[in-house]
């Protein structure tokens, strides 16, 4: 019984000690934590856990370094408010995906970000073909920024424009929801000019209308 009582002390003080550190911290959306952020708050969670779970350590043993981690975090937040190369460094660089209406094939590779992930996102933010796209730009947080074209009145449209060729690779589901065959969208590609299927980073096709992105 004292064990358990002892339990319930430290779990309370452990919970006012982080919600008191994330305050001193400051504000953000989940969404928009920097790794190192994400890295301190599992960090502090895990001592958390030991500080609650060993009643026979002291507490001060646990308190100390989540201070510690505070002061650090809050110091680093200063540091980066007033250089921007280090803010850079610690957080990372915004990457543009989608340039001029373009997809940069070459950027999502070097963030790992795949045509998946895009599409997912554009869908988030109710946007249904990547035609509609002027700029998409990758925030160091995952978020992805959007820009539409301007005088485009096809996002407007209801029906949802489907990728027909990601990163080269037919889409045969989809040509299959559309009542379409593999040999038709190659056909319509090579009078467009795009022979190579292969060299196709992005292909959709709404109300007789294609949009193909090439590989750089």
């Amino acid at each position: 019984m004292e064990n358990i009582l002892l339990i319930c002390i430290r779990t309370v003080i452990m919970y006012v000690l982080i919600l008191l550190i994330f305050r001193l911290m400051g504000k953000r959306e989940i969404g928009e934590l920097s790794i190192l952020d994400l890295v301190v708050f599992i960090m502090i969670a895990e001592m958390a856990v030991v500080a609650i779970e060993d009643t026979e350590s002291s507490l001060w043993d646990t308190i100390l370094p989540m201070v510690l981690l505070m002061v650090i975090q809050i110091l680093m937040a200063i540091i980066s408010l007033k250089s921007q190369k280090f803010r850079e460094i610690v957080d990372g660089k915004p990457t543009v995906v989608i340039n001029k209406g373009k997809i940069d094939e070459a950027a999502m590779r070097k963030q790992r970000y795949n045509f998946n992930d895009l599409l997912l996102q554009l869908r988030e933010k109710e946007i249904k073909n990547v035609a509609d796209v002027e700029f998409a730009i990758l925030e160091p947080s995952g978020k992805l920024s959007v820009i539409k074209k301007e005088n485009n009145m096809r996002h407007n449209q209801s029906i949802l424009a489907l990728p027909l060729v990601l990163d080269g690779i037919i889409q045969e589901d989809h040509l299959a929801e559309m009542n379409r065959t593999n040999l038709w969208l190659r056909q319509q590609l090579k009078k467009r000019g795009y022979p190579d299927i292969k060299k196709i980073s992005y292909c959709s096709y709404e109300n007789g209308y294609f949009f193909v992105d090439v590989k750089d």
